[in-house]
């Protein structure tokens, strides 16, 4: 990040996502028309990225150009290095750019954005030493969006995939999109009542303090207004961050219901691995930290949304790092570990989120609860537990099976070095 002088010369910047590109496309432009002579809107189509071929849009005051780009290799990492991050650099440089407005394609998760924002190098530094991520707004179908975010589909059955291994589901993609907005766009109607209810009751979950607007009679600086000042706004906790943004409903609404899952001993690996579905069935996202008797000195990092699960390494435990190494962690897991501190497990434990709108939440803690440690295991002791068949041994996908190795998510998490994928 650049000093304080700077960073009040940056150009801010909006990120509009969505799973509906057509929508997604007419908040972006929303935004852009209300400074129409300072803002550039910038769009790369990806429908072709997997023949190498991306359709890159940018439109500023009543000017409008389209190029096609032939990438060497068909990804979207590709298009984010060779293109999308040298053109904001430029566009942020321009004189007559006073804000910029990055419509993403359906494929996109913002937080894999960002993320490029904040780390990869351009010219020698990165673009948040240019641009200030004003929020990330996005936008949600009612009449489809509850379907899309607890369905299996995956991306390639829509003609959405990143790249020509891209596994992802939509379920994936759509949660991960709601989830990091500062801000929602509603567009459409839903179906019936009840369908809208549970949709607005999943949202409030995912990102409790999102203003909302519907498309039809969307004011966009009205709507930034109401972006709260604590937001997100780009940051990524990563594993050890802040499980829970603001403050989520806890009460059960039209049976969507929020389930903080906490346990200081950890879970057998065997009976978590036969507990998966728990965590697919009814349930729209599951994320968190666990701590598996077999690898103590690492905390995995699971994370669901609709019928898939994926299980990745999430760096280690504090209690496991020697002194010396302390200085490379965040005063803020220190101290939330100093919190939590156990004399003889240190900050080990089971810290899971699930948002459930089928199942009961009874059941999802009673079958977490049947997979940890018994009283026999825990007296039986480290030794013994190092012992124990892992099918976590390094990655796990569900369903299983699904061979990891040549797999791409093109997410936050693979961008920053974490190992796994997502089935």
């Amino acid at each position: 990040m650049g000093t304080e002088s700077s960073a009040n010369q940056r150009i801010p910047l909006i990120m509009v996502a969505g799973i509906r590109a057509e929508q997604v496309a007419a908040a972006a432009e929303a935004a852009r028309r209300e400074e129409p002579a300072g803002t550039a809107l910038v769009h790369h189509d990806l429908r072709g990225v997997t023949q190498g071929v991306v359709r890159r849009l940018v439109r500023h005051g009543a000017a409008e150009h389209t190029e096609v780009l032939e990438l060497a290799h068909g990804c979207v990492s590709c298009t984010l290095r060779e293109d999308m991050l040298p053109l904001l650099r430029r566009l942020s440089a321009a004189p007559d750019v006073a804000r910029i407005v990055v419509q993403l394609d359906p494929a996109l998760e913002p937080e894999t954005i960002c993320w490029a924002l904040q780390h990869v190098v351009v010219d020698g530094r990165p673009l948040v030493d240019d641009v200030d991520i004003e929020a990330v707004v996005t936008s949600v179908d009612l009449a489809s969006w509850l379907a899309d975010a607890t369905g299996e589909e995956e991306l390639a059955e829509r003609a959405l995939g990143g790249s020509a291994d891209d596994e992802r589901t939509v379920a994936q993609v759509a949660v991960g999109q709601v989830e990091f907005a500062d801000a929602i766009v509603l567009a459409g109607r839903a179906d019936d009542r009840w369908n809208q209810v549970r949709t607005a009751a999943v949202i409030a979950r995912l990102t409790p303090n999102a203003p909302t607007a519907h498309l039809d009679d969307l004011e966009f600086s009205a709507l930034l207004g109401e972006v709260a000042g604590d937001a997100r706004r780009g940051a990524i906790d990563g594993p050890h961050g802040r499980l829970l943004r603001g403050q989520p409903p806890l009460d059960t609404d039209a049976g969507v219901s929020t389930v903080l899952f906490e346990e200081r001993r950890p879970f057998h690996p065997e009976r978590l691995h036969e507990t998966i579905d728990v965590l697919l069935d009814g349930v729209v996202r599951t994320r968190g930290r666990v701590w598996v008797a077999s690898q103590p000195d690492v905390a995995l990092w699971l994370e669901s949304a609709g019928g898939g699960l994926g299980v990745a390494h999430g760096g280690p435990w504090l209690a496991a790092l020697e002194p010396d190494q302390w200085a490379d962690i965040s005063p803020e897991r220190q101290v939330r570990a100093s919190l939590i501190w156990d004399d003889y497990y240190g900050d080990r434990t089971q810290e899971l989120v699930v948002i459930a709108h089928q199942a009961n939440p009874r059941d999802i803690v009673r079958a977490l609860r049947h997979a940890l440690l018994t009283d026999d295991e825990i007296a039986a002791g480290a030794q013994q537990w190092a012992s124990y068949p892992d099918p976590f041994g390094e990655w796990h996908t569900d369903p299983c099976g699904t061979d990891p190795a040549g797999n791409s998510r093109d997410t936050a998490a693979d961008a920053s070095g974490e190992s796994g994928n997502r089935s």
